[in-house]
């Protein structure tokens, strides 16, 4: 690799070069990166960048789509939340597709575990993780920006923590490789349920990708469970370098695979559990809302032309007395 296109690639990532390290290959040399201090000013960098980003796609896209829509406060903060989110999360399955299959992760699923700790990482995965941990940092004071309503924000404050744990912990600890995998998995699951969202919101009557979202969201808890396992219950677990070294970067203890194993399980659980409760409350009001619908009695009809008298009834215009006859006017009698 050419001095300048390492010069090129490390200036547009803004990465300082003490955290890049060349390692021969059979062919030529390969420039890697591994983390440092000096990543969080990267970091600080793309946030910028994000909110900017943010901003563009707020006003050009969602802002106009929602204009047409007219829809109320409540739904407009979360067309908005959804609209953000299916933007990044679309380009996210993307480029994180990409980089899984030029790394050759899908292919070797044994990599995610062999030759651990995984210190050194190429440049599309140590760029793919900053900005990933760029975006999510970005997402609390948009919370501010956006002035999501105050009932929203613990809600979202509890996703934005739960992505930031889980995407630092795996770069932090040397797992990016099972990282990216279960970030596909997850972001996929993600992009479903917000697209539902929003053609809901067009339409309410839409709710097909809502059933496809549920169907999906059950079996990819168990896909992200499995994985999990048997990464790090099986597949760290026989790695003969067993030592808990931070400087090397080495975390392949039994007492961190058991932390990792209860941090992944107990989140997975959690999201499974608000899954069931919102299908079933769901569920409930369906079920009262039809059920309201058929205890409501018919109310009986009274013909077009006939309204009720107190001494009779008027049909076609000539006054008609209880039995039917015509009620006739009686004679008064001389004295």
């Amino acid at each position: 690799m050419s001095p300048v296109l390492v010069t090129a690639k490390t200036a547009f990532l803004f990465i300082l070069p003490q955290y890049n390290v060349s390692v021969p290959t059979a062919d030529s040399e390969t420039v890697q990166y591994h983390y440092g201090l000096k990543d969080l000013v990267t970091i600080l960098f793309y946030i910028f960048i994000t909110i900017i980003l943010h901003a563009v796609v707020q006003e050009y896209i969602l802002d106009k789509i929602s204009k047409r829509l007219h829809l109320s406060k409540v739904k407009h903060s979360k067309f908005n939340e959804s609209g953000q989110l299916v933007v990044f999360h679309l380009s996210s399955v993307i480029w994180c597709f990409y980089v899984v299959v030029t790394e050759g992760y899908l292919t070797n699923p044994r990599s995610l575990w062999e030759d651990y700790p995984h210190v050194y990482l190429s440049f599309q995965v140590k760029f793919f993780y900053l900005c990933q941990v760029a975006y999510w940092l970005h997402a609390l004071p948009e919370l501010y920006f956006q002035k999501v309503r105050k009932e929203e924000i613990p809600r979202q404050l509890q996703y934005i923590c739960l992505y930031l744990v889980h995407i630092a912990g795996a770069y932090l600890l040397n797992l990016s490789r099972l990282g990216l995998i279960l970030l596909l998995l997850q972001y996929s699951t993600e992009f479903l349920f917000h697209m539902a969202r929003l053609f809901y919101f067009a339409d309410e009557n839409n709710e097909k990708l809502f059933n496809a979202w549920a169907a999906v969201f059950g079996v990819t808890r168990l896909f992200i469970l499995t994985l999990t396992v048997l990464a790090i219950g099986f597949g760290l677990a026989r790695v003969e370098n067993q030592a808990f070294d931070p400087e090397k970067g080495n975390f392949n203890t039994l007492l961190c695979r058991l932390c990792l194993l209860l941090l992944v399980c107990t989140t997975q659980a959690w999201l499974m559990w608000r899954f069931i409760h919102s299908q079933l409350r769901h569920w409930r009001e369906h079920w009262n809302e039809q059920s309201a619908k058929r205890r409501v009695p018919a109310a009986p009809r009274l013909p077009a032309r006939l309204v009720k008298r107190e001494y009779g009834y008027h049909e076609n215009g000539v006054v008609k007395a209880e039995n039917g006859t015509s009620p006739r006017t009686k004679k008064l009698k001389s004295p």
